[in-house]
């Protein structure tokens, strides 16, 4: 006899239940741990690089170190210490999402999206498509953790057209994760190793887009596969113990009118966000311009529905604390490298991946590079981070090997990008501003992001055979 599929999806949910990103976080802190006492410590000596004025590792320069261990007291310190140095990333995600809880108890949000769901009825699939390419933009304008106060919304919107919190993850997430891998106007990855290997900043950008337009497709098949195949058979559905009971029409209550203040207030977000991404883009914003910036949207939203000071705070206390769990799952992420840093092993993994690269041909070292870069990504998800570490080490390995620098900055930024979205250090945090268990995630990310992993290195060979330039 044939089990019903809610009753198979019981028995696998007692039989196995996902940590809590906090745990998981915490497993890859205890791996680095355990990794701390395999691999020597040493250092490179840093230099202040004229180019681009950061201070950036020596290559010539490795020497072993007496052995750093992690003791205990250094490991449970070392959570206070991540979310120390994850305040500002945690502060921004933190205050925007407050002002965005002021902006949804308006009913703005809700009176909006309504319209939305009304004006797509028929064909709700242009709703993903469209969440999916705003995600995609987002990500080509480099906002990284600047977007996730979005995400939560990104994903309900995309369950109001009736499809499941996947779906909504899906496109929130794979839309991110090609536009920003692609590295068009990247600051964090492509502009800082850019400018330490001398290109001019945000070049190459015509080959950019081809890398983004091919993984824009891949992610675009995978959402609308599964879009297609969850609505046809709901069963299929990875989140389907929260889809078979969801009722679209009712996730934001009832229908809210629309009103002229609420058109005013839609306005205004759009223009906030369009500031945002002209702000990091153009004028060098980071986050205490962006946070500025809602703040000040905020007092208008209080002026504009007279809502008085008390209330105000409430509305946005109630907003941030929504958002705690991703904030502090940014700390505990930070933590990793809190560790790396204390067992002085970071550079000592570089200098064995500089080491493996000699007497390679360019394909190989390509092949090996991007391989590495998306290994450690698993570890140090700070772009820039790892670019001030490896590409004062991979650009004199290019010209030694005659591989274009532009080519080899594409291989970093393809190989630190794509994974962001799919390791749990980057990624756990997404999950639970999604809403979905990185377990679920992981099942259905790896085939679209390994998808565009494997078109990647392509991407890369082709790129040196054209030389992609300039050097």
């Amino acid at each position: 006899m044939k089990k019903h599929p809610e009753a198979v999806l019981q028995k696998k949910k007692r039989g196995f239940q996902m940590p809590h990103v906090f745990i998981i976080l915490t497993i890859v802190m205890v791996i680095v741990w355990v990794v701390s006492f395999i691999v020597p410590s040493g250092n490179f000596a840093r230099v202040m690089d004229k180019t681009s004025g950061r201070e950036i590792v020596d290559p010539n320069t490795f020497s072993y170190v007496a052995k750093s261990y992690i003791t205990p007291d250094v490991f449970f310190q070392s959570f206070y210490q991540g979310i120390v140095g994850g305040i500002n990333i945690m502060a921004n995600l933190l205050i925007c999402s407050g002002v965005l809880g002021v902006l949804e108890s308006t009913g703005a949000f809700a009176a909006g999206i309504h319209k939305l769901i009304h004006a797509t009825k028929g064909k709700e699939i242009s709703l993903v498509i469209i969440m999916y390419v705003l995600f995609t933009l987002f990500g080509v304008l480099g906002y990284g953790e600047g977007a996730y106060p979005f995400f939560a919304l990104g994903t309900t919107v995309i369950m109001m057209a009736g499809y499941d919190r996947m779906t909504g993850a899906a496109a929130v997430l794979l839309g991110s994760c090609c536009g920003f891998a692609c590295g068009m106007l990247n600051l964090f990855t492509t502009g800082v190793s850019q400018q330490i290997v001398g290109l001019p900043m945000f070049s190459g950008m015509g080959y950019r887009a081809v890398v983004l337009a091919v993984f824009f497709v891949i992610g675009l098949l995978f959402i609308l596969h599964y879009a297609h195949k969850i609505r046809k058979d709901p069963t299929k559905s990875l989140c389907y113990d929260e889809y078979k009971d969801q009722n679209a029409e009712n996730a934001l209550g009832e229908e809210i009118p629309m009103t002229w203040r609420h058109v005013v207030a839609l306005i205004g977000f759009l223009v906030v966000t369009v500031l945002q991404g002209y702000g990091c883009v153009a004028l060098g914003w980071s986050f205490p311009n962006i946070t500025a910036l809602y703040i000040v949207y905020m007092i208008v939203l209080a002026v504009l529905f007279r809502i008085g000071p008390n209330e105000v705070c409430a509305r946005f206390g109630q907003g941030a604390g929504r958002v705690l769990v991703p904030a502090l799952a940014i700390g505990l992420a930070n933590a990793v490298m809190v560790l790396l840093k204390d067992a002085n092993i970071m550079d000592t993994l570089v200098y064995y991946m500089g080491n493996a690269l000699n007497g390679k041909n360019a394909v190989i070292t390509l092949l090996i590079v991007y391989l590495f870069v998306t290994a450690f990504n698993f570890f140090v998800v700070s772009g820039s981070g790892k670019a001030v570490m490896m590409m004062p080490i991979l650009s004199p390995l290019g010209n030694m090997l005659h591989i274009n620098q532009q080519v080899m900055v594409l291989t970093y930024q393809l190989g630190d990008g794509l994974t962001n979205y799919l390791w749990p250090a980057g990624c756990a945090v997404c999950c639970t501003l999604c809403g979905v268990s990185y377990d679920k995630w992981f099942r259905f990310a790896i085939k679209a992001i390994g998808t565009m992993m494997i078109a990647a290195y392509g991407l890369i060979v082709i790129s040196h055979l054209i030389n992609y330039g300039p050097f």
